[in-house]
């Protein structure tokens, strides 16, 4: 097997992931403008969010954590890795085929347990039929998490990473139509989410036949090795269950305050977008590296892998929390203020985004320790801790609710990350030399905080210079580019020059991809 070239499949993957999100940001700056935070806007995104939150129930955040390694393993060993993911193809369709039909039927029921403040009012009927239409999604994206999962553990990291872009464009073409033709924009988007979900399956599949792994249904067969998949996924299928849980006392919490769905929403797309460009470029490359290199026996390798990647993730995550925190309000502003979203919608949503940015950090430096878990097939542990943070989720959201309103929900999310982390933290200190901080890594972690610090006071002052133009059309987008360069410069600026990363890491790692 060609070893996984680790900082090449950073940042092929969160190049890819950036486009994603750099998509599908613009796919909700336009969903804003059409839709706002009204009641067809709320509807959607819980009906979206539907199986979106089992997709990571089923397969990226609980089947992908089990089925990874061990076919990473069977890779190399030589051992018949197609046979092992064929049967799991077959086992999670057949499965998701029985869940999707009872989840459509469920769909009430579903939404009052997403959003019970939708009750008696136009948003409930409309999310219940949205539900129903998009629920399907749910079998073809958890599939192609599977394929996904096949092609990177491949190293073909540019495959996998390019079949979420297909659902920004298509949104993004759909809605186009639907203003072009005068359709109906809330029924366009529901009947875009299984167009798009189809789509995506369709490419994921043909590039894993081209990898040489033709994966086609047949009955399930419940080998030794799918029943060994399964006692490993099922702590991790229970974590991803108390993840979801999480997600659903924000979206009950929210759902009580008019618009706060759609608030949170925005906010969190916002957020998401370097939480995922580092977040998942890590988990992405980093589990099946760390897999094949502990069966080889590889503990420096491990080592090296884990103190460059948490190198990575701090590098860029820092400053991007900073970031968040320090112009939630300006970015907001600029970036949604248009058409339905109306200026009385920035504040609540800039003070959701800040809170996110908070727990920036956690989220992602989760996405570094977890593999050290996975990859040594420990998916119960990160279930226990994940019970902890649900606990903790669950009392400040709804400890809180009475007392600052929809903001709650944020605050709850935010902290039950940190908690999250520090369990996870703890709990890998007892893993060995692979689970160690080297060096480098010490010296530099304290010097990518100060780098982020001085950045962040020079958006501060920079933002407060521009403020008028901030504030005035036709200046405000020019603005948002000099205050988002003089955050760039600075940090890269300062962080060099203080020895918190050397650039040079960065360009011999792009000349090595563009190679």
């Amino acid at each position: 097997m060609k070893p996984i070239r680790l900082v090449k499949g950073f940042l092929t993957v969160g190049g890819w992931t950036l486009a994603s999100r750099g998509v599908g940001f613009a796919r909700d700056v336009m969903m804003a403008a059409y839709l706002g935070a009204g009641p067809v806007a709320e509807a959607f995104l819980i009906a979206f969010s539907l199986p979106n939150m089992f997709r990571r129930f089923f397969a990226e955040g609980a089947f992908n954590m089990a089925f990874v390694p061990l076919f990473a393993k069977k890779l190399e060993a030589g051992e018949d890795a197609q046979g092992f993911a064929r049967d799991a193809f077959s086992a999670l369709g057949a499965l998701l085929i029985v869940f999707t039909l009872i989840g459509t039927i469920a769909m009430p029921w579903l939404v009052w347990a997403m959003a019970s403040g939708f009750v008696g009012d136009a948003r409930f009927d409309l999310a219940v039929t949205f539900g129903r239409i998009s629920f399907s999604y749910i079998l073809f994206i958890s599939l192609v998490a599977l394929l996904s999962g096949v092609l990177t553990t491949l190293g073909r990291f540019t495959e996998a990473s390019f079949v979420p872009v297909l659902l920004n464009l298509i949104f993004i073409a759909a809605m186009l139509l639907a203003a072009r033709f005068g359709w109906d924009m809330g029924l366009t988007l529901a009947w875009t989410v299984p167009v798009t979900g189809l789509a995506q399956f369709a490419f994921a599949w043909w590039w894993a036949r081209q990898a040489g792994f033709t994966l086609l249904p047949r009955w399930p067969r419940f080998t030794p090795e799918l029943r060994r998949l399964a006692v490993i996924a099922g702590p991790a299928v229970l974590a991803g269950g108390v993840v979801q849980i999480n997600l659903l006392v924000g979206r009950q919490v929210a759902s009580f305050t008019e618009g706060a769905v759609a608030w949170l929403s925005y906010a969190d797309r916002l957020y998401q977008l370097p939480l995922g460009v580092v977040g998942i470029a890590i988990g992405t490359v980093l589990l099946p590296d760390l897999s094949r290199r502990l069966r080889a026996g590889d503990e420096d390798g491990g080592r090296d892998s884990f103190n460059r990647g948490t190198e990575f993730a701090l590098a860029l995550t820092l400053p991007s929390a900073v970031a968040l925190m320090v112009i939630a309000s300006p970015l907001i502003s600029v970036l949604f203020e248009r058409g339905a979203f109306a200026a009385s919608d920035t504040a609540p949503t800039a003070l959701a985004l800040a809170i996110y940015g908070l727990g920036l950090p956690a989220f992602v430096m989760q996405k570094v320790l977890q593999p050290l878990y996975y990859a040594r097939e420990d998916t119960r542990r990160p279930f226990h801790f994940a019970v902890l943070s649900m606990v903790v989720n669950l009392a400040i959201a709804i400890g809180l609710l009475p007392i600052i309103g929809f903001s709650a929900a944020a605050w709850a999310t935010t902290l039950s990350a940190w908690v999250m982390l520090a369990q996870l933290w703890y709990g890998a200190r007892g893993m060995g030399a692979a689970s160690s901080f080297d060096p480098r890594l010490r010296d530099r972690a304290p010097r990518i905080f100060a780098a982020s610090l001085i950045m962040g006071g020079c958006l501060w002052g920079m933002a407060a210079l521009l403020a008028l133009p901030l504030a005035t059309e036709g200046w405000r987008y020019g603005a948002l580019l000099i205050l988002i360069l003089t955050g760039i410069i600075s940090y890269f600026g300062f962080g060099n020059a203080i020895g918190a990363f050397d650039l040079s890491d960065f360009t011999k790692a792009l000349r090595r991809k563009r190679g």
